[in-house]
C-alpha cells in the first residue's frame, strides 16, 4: 500500500495529512536530539491518525462517498484478484475484434476452489489508465466478458465480477460496434447462466456499463462504492446545466450502498477498513474474500435451474412502480 509522502490526500482527509506532517517533524526533531525520546509523542500521533479516520468515515456525505469511489490509490480489481486469489490466469480478447484491456479476467484459485474473475480495471498510473481506457470497456471487452463466463459455465466453476466503471465507452466505434447489443447480451445470458454466480461493485458502479457484468445470485457492494444510472456530474449537467451542482445530484440520486441496500438491490453491504479500502489494501481484501466465500457457500448446493428461477424473480421484481386502473 502506498504511503505518505507518496499518498494522495482528499480535500475532506487534509486532517489525517496534516497528522502525518506532525509525524515527520516529530521523527526528524528525534534524529536530530537523539538523547529525547520521542517514541510516546509519534505513537499518540498515530493514534490520531485512527481516530480522524474513524471520525471521517462516521460522517461521510453521499459525494463525498463517490470521490472515495474513485481515489487515486483505491484498489482496482487486480489488486483485489492479488491479495484474495492464487494462481490468477488471465486471459484474452473477444474473439472477434481485439482485447479489450478495459475489462480483464481469468481463473483462479479462492481458498482452495477455481473461480473465474472478470472485471473492469482502471489502471495505477497515468500511462496505464489511458490504456485501460478508465475503466470503460467497448462492446469488444463485454463480449469478452461473456466468452469467460461461458467458458466458466463449460467447466461448472463459479464466477465472480468486480464491477468499477465510470460507464461503458460512449465513444461513436463503440456504438458502430454495437455497444447497446453487447450489454444487453450480457444481461440476458447471465440471467441463464448455470453456475453461481457473484457480482461486487468494489468502486464505481455506472449505468450499463456496471450492468453488463451485473446480474448475479448475489450482488454485494463495497461500503464505499456508488450504483446508479448516471453519475452526479452528468446528472447535474442535465438537470442544472452545470457541474455545481453536482453533490445535490448525488444525494437524490440515493447511490450510496446504504440506499441500495434499502431499495433491496444489493444483497450485501461489505465493510471497509476505516476511511476507505486504500488505508489498508491487505484487509480490504479479506473482508471482501469473506463475503464472497459466504456468498458462494449459500448458493453453491442450489441446482442450477432453481438457482437461475431464482435469479430471473430477483431482478424482475426489483424497481417501484404504480398501475394506473384501466377505464371501463
Amino acid at each position: 500500500m502506498p504511503q505518505y509522502p507518496n499518498r494522495q490526500f482528499l480535500d475532506f482527509e487534509q486532517p489525517i495529512k496534516e497528522l502525518y506532517e506532525q509525524i515527520d517533524q516529530t521523527k526528524k526533531l528525534a534524529e536530530k536530539n537523539t538523547k529525547i525520546d520521542y517514541t510516546s509523542t509519534i505513537e499518540q500521533l498515530e493514534n490520531s491518525i485512527l481516530d480522524k479516520r474513524k471520525e471521517i468515515t462516521a460522517q461521510l456525505t453521499p459525494w463525498q462517498r463517490v470521490q472515495l469511489s474513485r481515489h487515486p490509490d483505491r484498489p482496482y480489481t487486480f489488486k483485489y484478484i492479488e491479495k484474495m486469489a492464487t494462481n490468477f490466469v488471465e486471459l484474452y480478447g473477444d474473439r472477434n475484434v481485439k482485447d479489450d484491456k478495459a475489462m480483464v479476467g481469468g481463473f483462479a484459485q479462492l481458498d482452495g476452489q477455481t473461480v473465474m474473475f472478470v472485471g473492469q480495471q482502471k489502471g495505477i498510473n497515468t500511462k496505464m489508465r489511458q490504456q485501460r481506457n478508465f475503466g470503460m470497456a467497448n462492446p469488444e471487452g463485454y463480449r469478452k466478458a461473456l466468452r469467460l463466463m461461458k467458458l466458466a459455465e463449460k467447466f461448472n466453476k463459479p464466477i465472480v465480477t468486480l464491477i468499477d466503471t465510470p460507464g461503458a465507452f460512449p465513444g461513436l466505434e463503440a456504438e458502430e460496434r454495437g455497444q447497446g447489443e453487447a450489454i444487453a447480451r450480457n444481461i440476458y445470458e447471465m440471467i441463464r447462466l448455470k453456475v453461481p454466480v457473484i457480482c461486487v461493485i468494489i468502486g464505481e458502479g455506472a449505468s450499463g456499463g456496471a450492468l453488463g457484468i451485473g446480474v448475479g445470485d448475489r450482488v454485494l457492494m463495497m461500503e464505499n462504492s456508488w450504483y446508479s444510472v448516471i453519475s452526479p456530474e452528468n446528472c447535474s449537467t442535465i438537470l442544472w446545466r452545470s457541474w455545481a451542482k453536482k453533490e445535490v445530484a448525488a444525494e437524490q440520486l440515493r447511490l450510496t450502498a446504504t440506499d441500495m441496500k434499502g431499495f433491496g438491490l444489493v444483497d450485501e453491504i461489505v465493510a471497509e477498513p476505516l476511511g476507505g479500502a486504500h488505508w489498508d489494501y491487505n484487509e480490504a481484501a479479506c473482508m471482501l474474500k469473506k463475503s464472497i466465500l459466504q456468498a458462494l457457500s449459500e448458493i453453491k448446493n442450489i441446482p442450477a435451474d432453481k438457482r437461475i428461477d431464482e435469479r430471473i424473480v430477483k431482478f424482475g421484481k426489483m424497481g417501484f412502480w404504480d398501475e394506473e386502473p384501466v377505464d371501463g
